[in-house]
């Protein structure tokens, strides 16, 4: 009798980093995937799974779906039982967050609610993952990492509405016993990033000889800083929880079955523009603002402590240095340069 090949249900993987999910596990796996997604406006359309280069038919199923609305029964039976789900669609646009708090909030709370169901009808699920962010945790003092179960305090529609969905995924852990995981992941860089993103935004400056804003503190010397790393490393990092732990959430231990996915080290943001710039080989311009005046809602540093999930084994396969040169130098090559403009 053939052996049954593993099944994961990836959404929002027409986004930037769902489709750097969908690569990877093209590459390191031989299973089956299914793309859950509606075509919102960070998608691209198809471009980024069309731009990779191992996309193979047979393997990836898309469905063009509202997770804002539960799955009919017709898209259940197509896709049939599932090993893993890694809720990855979201709105997550903080700024959208801050001009329309209520729609975004409801979507992001309706679809996780919908995938959870759907999740309690499938008899064959290993493991659930719903991604999150360093954001629901809010600012962190000097010297203060958050570590997994600390307490939460959002600074923004965006942030309050995952921390939502972390909250109702803990919920139905506890409550039907669903085997889920939730992992808070901070800044993300990579090719084919969105081009409101920070990276993309210095390249095009850059480029262009334009000035880099960077948010500050209110003397305007000192930047914000950030953990940043490359969505494939968290890519391998989801793949490494969804095989390698079997921790669950636990009514006693609200943190065991959630990792933070950071970055190696620090990093400021003026001290990033530069380095784009010397990888560039041209100057970043730089301009310090006050962050709470220019971006209400936003906080000038996050951190998070990423001791658990090394200390179960996990090592990032690139370092930030390298993963931030692959990233412009790709970015700069005249076929992908549409990538970086607005």
């Amino acid at each position: 009798m053939e052996n049954k090949k593993t099944k994961l249900c990836l959404t929002g993987a027409f986004g930037f980093v769902g489709a750097h999910f969908v690569e990877h596990f093209l590459k390191n796996t031989d299973w089956d995937i299914v793309v859950l997604d509606k075509l919102s406006y960070a998608t691209n359309g198809f471009d980024r799974l069309r731009d990779i280069n191992i996309f193979d038919e047979k393997r990836v199923k898309i469905f063009v779906v509202d997770l804002n609305l539960p799955l009919s029964d017709g898209v259940k039976k197509e896709i049939g039982e599932v090993d893993y789900i890694v809720n990855l669609a979201s709105e997550s646009h903080v700024d959208n967050s801050i001009k329309d708090p209520v729609n975004f909030i409801k979507n992001n709370v309706n679809l996780v609610l919908n995938m959870l169901e759907w999740a309690r009808e499938l008899k064959e699920l290993k493991k659930f993952i719903q991604f999150s962010t360093d954001e629901c945790y809010g600012t962190a003092p000097e010297g203060v990492n958050y570590k997994e179960g600390d307490r939460a305090n959002p600074g923004n529609p965006y942030s309050a509405s995952k921390l939502a969905q972390e909250a109702i995924a803990r919920a139905y852990a506890n409550t039907y016993g669903l085997p889920i995981n939730i992992t808070n992941t901070m800044n993300i860089i990579g090719e084919r990033q969105h081009p409101e993103k920070f990276v993309p935004i210095c390249i095009r400056k850059i480029l262009n000889d334009e000035v880099i804003q960077i948010h500050a503190d209110p003397t305007c010397t000192k930047s914000g800083t950030r953990f940043y790393l490359h969505a494939r490393n968290i890519a391998k990092a989801v793949h490494f929880i969804l095989t390698e732990t079997n921790e669950r959430l636990d009514k006693v231990d609200a943190s065991l079955g959630c990792f933070n996915i950071v970055g190696e080290r620090e990093i400021a943001n003026s001290d990033l523009a530069k380095m784009i710039g010397e990888i560039m080989g041209k100057e970043a311009k730089i301009e310090m603002i006050s962050f709470h005046s220019s971006r209400p809602g936003h906080d000038l540093r996050y951190a998070l402590d990423g001791d658990k999930i090394a200390k179960a084994g996990f090592v990032y396969p690139v370092n930030f240095e390298d993963s931030l040169r692959k990233t412009v130098e790709w970015s700069l090559r005249p076929e992908n340069k549409r990538w970086i403009t607005i």
